[in-house]
């Protein structure tokens, strides 16, 4: 598969202009409006746009790829523009975006798009041909440039006297996307110039791709680990390893190279060991163990949620008790599971492997509480609780595996398999029995009476605002903070406040879809054909459905759309809605507590965020 295979001269406009990346993205989606391969291209839109809000899109180099798997198209097809003046995408080298492509790749093909843009990526990493296509006069020299580049025979590598060495290296982003094999093509490139063999892995959002072998580590003199994301590192213990991330090996992969060719690269005793000095630097590290974490606990919850849902509607339908009971018995078992799964997915970020055991038993006894120092019984610390025990255990891990005395040869399996498994329990052991769970138990005791305690005006502030903080970012950082809180209390069986987290996660779509059918002037024809989709994305509790609209006008709609929100979040306490799982919107209804109260919640927030739409918002230019 070539680029200019799904490039045509028709897909490309040259000297353009777009005032931001969703202008820029309207444009290219217009480049494709009368492809056959295309069956909606305002479903499109909504779908890139809503992929643009996760990052990622901006390569650097000028450079920036939005793309999406979509139901809008058949078959793969691309555009691309260049434009007259750059715009602003937070680059890894910090320019601002002049040369756009477009990828839009059918819903079915699992990988497609991510070949193409492994494909792109290879090619757009040269800064000088990114500059040759900006400066491109015709569509059709636009794509004959990129037709000689794919055609081109690679020169072969010379290698230089003394600096041949097998070298290894891992990429990967958080989607597992561009930057994962720009990362790779930039340093295979500088490989080839300094007549290097090397041999990369990518994990990427279809999978691990060149996988390393344990006889390849086991050779290699040196390997480059850059990655924003986790990866299994715990293979390359007692390798000489650099440690840095796709953006530095996009931007200066030849200084990596050169770190390891000086010898200077440290020898890999496992984990990250939360080493930055940077304060910055060291807050994402924390950032990036807390989501791992977070991330594979979530489906607990929501899995577990669901499924004591269904225990109910089975009790309301006076079904079978025996179906019940097992609902009921697999979903709370999956409930008691979150604290563990969360301490030890934090744990193995930071240790690997010898850190999930260590960390996963400090989770349980954040989970299981404790006596010690308590009149009152057993005193869980729960979530608090079980971030202390990931870090502190991945830590204790990441000490023990550097500072441990090696035993030799012969009994060094002694020292992995026994001494540092044990001493990492009785360490995390100790510290939860003796000091977290009498210390954060209390302190998480108070906080359940206190929200048990809450009344009136209070509790329905607490509604307000987690109501209001779901329309913020639409699946950023402090949505998920929102949602967290609302499974936590959830799982505490506050189930009112999930209720008005849940109002407040679906009111976004549904206000602004009720906003275009009362005030149609106010949107174009492409926006008001969303109107079906944000109808069911917001009944589904979906937020991302106000994405576009957020993105494309965020002083008037946001404010709006958290009005809303706060609003639904308020009424859904005030009016004793019990929301019983984390996740499923209108779906719920049947197992919900009041859920008249419930619909009337996200009617009145739904109403309010379109009235105020109605309002702010200017005539929008209606097209023909």
């Amino acid at each position: 598969m070539q680029i200019t295979d799904l490039l045509q001269p028709e897909h490309i406009r040259l000297h353009s202009a777009a005032a931001d990346l969703p202008a820029a993205v309207h444009t290219l989606c217009g480049l494709l409006a009368q492809d056959d391969a295309v069956q909606d291209a305002a479903l499109l839109e909504q779908d890139v746009l809503a992929r643009l809000a996760q990052g990622c899109i901006c390569m650097g180099n000028g450079l920036a790829v939005p793309h999406a798997k979509t139901a809008a198209v058949r078959k793969a097809v691309l555009a691309a523009i260049t434009l007259e003046q750059p715009i602003h995408c937070p680059t890894p080298d910090g320019e601002p975006v002049d040369l756009l492509f477009l990828i839009a790749a059918p819903e079915g093909e699992n990988d497609l798009h991510i070949r193409v843009l492994a494909a792109l990526a290879g090619l757009l990493v040269d800064k000088d041909f990114c500059r040759t296509l900006a400066a491109a006069q015709t569509p059709e020299q636009f794509r004959t440039c990129i037709a000689e580049k794919e055609n081109a025979e690679l020169p072969q590598p010379q290698p230089q006297k003394g600096r041949h060495i097998r070298l290894l290296a891992v990429t990967a982003c958080p989607n597992g996307l561009a930057h994962t094999y720009m990362a790779a093509e930039a340093l295979k490139k500088s490989a080839d110039k300094y007549g290097i063999a090397i041999k990369i892995e990518t994990n990427g959002a279809g999978g691990v791709e060149n996988e390393l072998t344990p006889a390849e580590i086991a050779e290699a003199d040196g390997i480059i680990i850059a990655v924003n994301r986790a990866v299994p590192t715990a293979r390359f213990v007692g390798k000489k390893v650099v440690n840095t991330s796709a953006d530095e090996a996009i931007r200066e992969p030849e200084k990596l190279l050169e770190k390891v060719l000086s010898g200077k690269a440290e020898v890999y005793r496992g984990g990250e060991a939360m080493r930055n000095r940077n304060r910055a630097e060291l807050a994402n590290e924390f950032y990036r163990h807390l989501m791992y974490g977070v991330s594979h606990f979530i489906p607990f919850v929501v899995a577990g949620g669901i499924s004591m849902a269904l225990a109910m509607l089975v009790v309301h339908l006076h079904g079978p008790e025996e179906l019940a009971v097992m609902l009921n018995t697999v979903g709370q078992t999956a409930i008691t599971m979150i604290y563990p799964v969360l301490a030890a997915f934090i744990a193995r970020s930071i240790g690997d492997t010898a850190a999930f055991m260590p960390g996963l038993m400090g989770g349980y006894l954040a989970q299981l509480g404790t006596t010690v120092y308590s009149e009152s019984g057993w005193i869980s610390s729960g979530f608090g609780g079980a971030l202390v025990a990931g870090f502190a255990a991945g830590m204790l891990v990441r000490f023990l595996t550097a500072r441990l005395p090696r035993l030799g040869k012969d009994l060094d399996h002694i020292r992995s398999s026994m001494l540092i498994p044990l001493l990492s329990l009785l360490g995390i052991g100790a510290l939860m029995v003796y000091a977290v769970n009498p210390v954060l138990g209390q302190v998480n005791d108070w906080l359940d009476t206190t929200l048990n305690g809450m009344r009136g005006g209070s509790r329905l502030l607490l509604g307000c605002v987690l109501g209001g903080l779901m329309a913020t970012d639409y699946g950023g950082p402090i949505n998920k903070a929102a949602y967290v809180t609302g499974t936590l209390a959830l799982v505490s069986g506050q189930q009112d406040v999930m209720a008005a987290v849940m109002a407040g996660g679906m009111v976004p779509p549904l206000g602004v879809a009720l906003s275009c059918l009362l005030f149609p002037e106010k949107f174009t024809r492409t926006e008001r054909r969303t109107v079906p989709q944000n109808l069911v994305m917001g009944a589904s509790f979906v937020t991302e459905g106000a994405l576009p609209f957020a993105l494309k006008d965020p002083l008037r709609v946001v404010p709006a759309c958290m009005a809303g929100s706060a609003l639904a979040g308020c009424l859904a306490v005030m009016t004793h809605c019990a929301c019983p799982a984390p996740h499923g919107g209108v779906f719920l209804l049947a197992v919900m507590g009041n859920p008249l109260g419930f619909i009337l919640a996200n009617a009145a927030g739904a109403l309010l965020t379109a009235v105020i739409l109605g309002i702010t918002k200017k005539d929008a230019p209606q097209e023909g």
